[in-house]
């Protein structure tokens, strides 16, 4: 007979009887785990991306100083996508007596294709959202600008040759997160108003913008024209080219989605693998009278990996099934709580559910039933005799190895998947050899031991190798679900700290050196904490080891062809910041060095082959400033204070014409604080980043609802992986409770005895698995999140103390049996 003909009889008899369910449900629960956290993670993913496209009006943009026409104009008429069209310039901007420079935006019907305008018609009045611009004849400002020209709604706006109705102020527009260091009055008009205003002309400085929106393909195909074909001037932006602290939350909710299927992978490896050793202990007698009957190894090998195989087919399609309809409630619940839309389930992760089912369930399930093939015949008689297999630690190996791949791949982040690879090897190392200890202790004292609790923690000490088992098993699937439970918090902490309603709203610049002190006294007068001011000096970048830099070192990189024709604003301080954090090299501290030392940020010294010890020249108001790179930072953009990419040692910069800048927190209560600064300091610039500030809170809320929707899925789908783990290596305490009833033990007895067993690996497991998810969380935390880290004991102690609840309870929900069964029902069934 055909041996897979026989793997499927086998798997049928097997489910029937009960012996492969534990199996079954294991890995079905593992499939959904890991399934249903790549739905909602690919589905939140993908519309947090494409909310996050709210910020820039579109998918992708193009800007250009002269009007997009050719193969760019042409590729965005493509199927599936939408187009808009805005132009911008400077003009200046009168309302009654009130001339000010002034940015202009004008817009079509179409802008913005994602996102919308939020609009009010009186300042601190109600807000509404609105899609497109402002209708022909009328103008919109910002809330900002109406403030410094001292405009309210209903008043006549002249720019240029034409006039228009200011008819309402915007609260919040899209893409201003973009470019929030913009000093100048934002009005938007409508592109048919243009002509009539007669600001186009030639030698007229106009920036031309084409936004585009739609399907991931179409607008990836958008993409690969414009970077081929764009012209000279033209440039192209995504929301990779975002604000810092925009990128920041984005990255940060994106690692934290891979590190929830991280721990989907874990805890499925470990259920799998414990009930993958209760399936091969229960064919141990099978295969010996398979033997008897004169079976070779080859055929037991196919029959049994036949079996796992079949098996593995239907589990996976039986969770991949249950995942679709979950992952279906949950996006519909997070389409109505962050009332965007959400994107339909892809295939990649069904796909990813079955193959990580499949190798899971080969790589740990396999071994113990390899084992099986060299079963002694004579165990038909003996059964105290256990297949031994000389290459278990190869077989080990491999497993650890598949393992490693699939964290690797699932983890989509090299130092998230070395981290969590170092710690689960630690962790299983310590775990491994505090059980082995344990038992040790346990053989040693139980001669002193009396009754039930004698009995309990002999357990322990008789079944060695299943005891060192559960406990690595529990122990570092309780680490996974701590370290998701550690990082989550610290992440949703990190956000409310840094976007806090008292977070800097206005940003003051150009403050000078006179007038540090009547510009600090009069923000303190407004009963505003005491503003900090940092100087700050403008430089254009000129070499780098010697060698002139210019856009032409950059012929493929838009990006980085900006930063090196752009301005820097350098600064120069000894004191290392809070949200500054030196990741290589040294800082040069308050002492001036001999010779001027810079620090850069870390990115923004990688974007330009920047390394320690280079020279880099700069060019500030005609003078040579030459410097050396010896520190690279890491910085913490979404902190909304005002942060650098280049930093000056003290003194450095001394001789160079400077100015300072800082950063407040203006109550709405005070309309008037920008209007009235610049009457007092005409020189200041204010720039008010209450509507950037918004979108951004805006955006970390929607990514704090989706971090904390994934976290919660997969704590619940963990916790169910982890309860079939334990509940897969009950028979040996079945077997042994159903001998003591026949022998007289009370329930009473019997209770006690399995309640010492589960509470000494239990808290064992729990105190390990605090410790490991502490020192772990700390490394994650640090160098995947870049966030700062403080050990968080009392989160520890009762994590460490779930873990002995969860070991106590589910031991003893799985042994309820012995209690309430008839000891010969229990008996009969475990030596079927």
């Amino acid at each position: 007979m055909n041996p897979l003909v026989l793997a499927w009889r086998q798997l049928r008899r097997d489910f029937v009887s009960g012996d492969v369910r534990i199996l079954f449900v294991a890995l079905v629960l593992a499939v959904v785990a890991i399934t249903s956290v790549g739905f909602v993670t690919d589905r939140a993913g993908r519309a947090l991306a494409q909310e996050a496209n709210r910020l820039l009006g579109g998918d992708a943009v193009v800007r250009a100083d002269t009007p997009i026409t050719g193969a760019v104009r042409d590729a965005a008429n493509a199927r599936g996508l939408q187009r808009a069209e805005t132009i911008e310039m400077r003009s200046m901007l009168r309302v009654g007596e009130q001339l000010q420079l002034g940015e202009l935006r004008a817009l079509d019907n179409h802008f913005p294709l994602r996102g919308a305008f939020r609009i009010t018609d009186r300042l601190g009045g109600p807000e509404r959202s609105v899609q497109g611009g402002p209708a022909r004849g009328t103008a919109w400002m910002s809330v900002a600008g109406a403030q410094t020209l001292d405009a309210k709604p209903g008043d006549t706006l002249s720019i240029g040759d034409a006039k228009f109705k200011l008819a309402a102020l915007v609260v919040q527009e899209p893409d201003a997160a973009f470019d929030y260091f913009n000093t100048a009055p934002r009005v938007a008009i409508h592109v048919d108003d243009v002509p009539s205003t007669g600001l186009i002309q030639e030698g007229s400085r106009v920036r031309y913008r084409l936004v585009v929106a739609g399907d991931a393909p179409a607008v990836a195909g958008f993409l690969e024209v414009a970077r081929e074909q764009r012209g000279r001037g033209q440039r192209i932006e995504t929301i990779e080219d975002a604000r810092p602290e925009m990128r920041s939350a984005l990255d940060r909710a994106g690692r934290f989605l891979g590190l929830a299927a991280l721990v989907s992978v874990i805890l499925a490896s470990i259920a799998v693998a414990m009930a993958a050793r209760r399936h091969s202990a229960r064919h141990l007698d099978g295969s010996a009278v398979m033997r008897c009957l004169g079976a070779q190894q080859r055929t037991l090998v196919v029959v049994h990996l036949g079996e796992l195989l079949w098996l593995g087919l239907i589990a996976c399609t039986v969770g991949v099934a249950i995942s679709f309809a979950l992952q279906w409630a949950i996006g519909e619940w997070l389409a109505r709580t962050l009332q965007i839309a959400i994107p339909a389930a892809g295939v990649l992760p069904a796909v990813q559910g079955y193959a990580v089912g499949l190798i899971v369930l080969l790589a740990f399930g396999a071994p113990p039933v390899l084992a099986l093939r060299r079963v002694p015949a004579l165990r038909v008689l003996r059964r105290d005799l256990d297949p031994t297999e000389p290459s278990a630690w190869i077989v080990g190996v491999a497993a650890f190895t598949g393992l490693a791949a699939l964290l690797w791949w699932k983890a989509e982040s090299p130092a998230l998947a070395s981290a969590m690879l170092g710690g689960i090897a630690g962790t299983l190392a310590v775990l491994a050899f505090l059980a082995w200890l344990l038992i040790v202790v346990v053989r040693a004292v139980r001669t002193r031991l009396r009754g039930s609790l004698r009995y309990g923690l002999a357990n322990v000490g008789r079944r060695a190798g299943t005891a060192v088992a559960q406990v690595s098993a529990l122990g570092l699937g309780l680490m996974a679900l701590l370290l998701l439970t550690f990082v989550r918090t610290d992440l949703l902490d990190r956000w409310q700290l840094s976007l806090e309603e008292n977070a800097p709203n206005r940003f003051i610049i150009n403050v000078q050196q006179d007038q540090l002190k009547p510009v600090r006294g009069f923000i303190e007068t407004r009963g505003l904490a005491s503003p900090t001011l940092f100087p700050m000096v403008r430089a254009r970048l000129l070499e780098h080891n010697g060698e002139p830099v210019s856009a032409k070192n950059y012929p493929d990189d838009s990006r980085m062809q900006r930063r090196a024709e752009r301005e820097f604003n350098l600064s120069f301080n000894g004191e290392l910041r809070e949200d500054n954090r030196v990741v290589e090299g040294k800082w040069f501290g308050d002492a001036k060095p001999a010779t001027p030392e810079i620090s850069v940020e870390q990115k923004f010294a990688e974007s330009l082959g920047w390394k320690i010890g280079d020279r880099v020249t700069f060019d500030i108001a005609g003078q040579r400033f030459d410097a050396r790179v010896t520190s690279l930072r890491e910085v913490s953009w979404d902190s909304f204070r005002p942060n650098f990419f280049v930093v000056a040692s003290k003194g450095a910069l001394d001789d160079y014409p400077a100015s300072w800048i800082t950063a407040v927190s203006v109550p709405k209560s005070q309309p008037r604080f920008t209007a009235e600064l610049v009457e007092r300091f005409p020189n200041l610039s204010v720039i008010d980043v209450e509507a950037t500030l918004a979108q951004v809170r805006d955006t970390a809320d929607q990514v704090s609802v989706v971090v904390q929707v994934v976290f919660w899925f997969s704590l619940a789908a963990g916790i169910l992986v982890l309860l079939a783990a334990i509940s897969a290596s009950q028979d040996e305490r079945l077997l042994e409770g159903g001998v003591m009833r026949v022998l007289g033990g009370s329930r009473r007895q019997l209770r006690f005895a399995q309640a010492s067993e589960f509470a000494a690996i239990g808290l064992l497991s729990g105190l390990v698995a605090a410790i490991a998810a502490s020192v772990l969380a700390g490394v994650v935390s640090v160098r995947v999140f870049g966030l700062p880290w403080e050990p968080n004991w009392t989160l520890a102690a009762v994590g460490g103390g779930l873990g002995l609840i969860a070991a106590l309870v589910t031991g003893l929900v799985a042994t309820r049996r012995v209690v309430d069964v008839p000891p010969s029902v229990v008996l009969r069934e475990l030596q079927q």
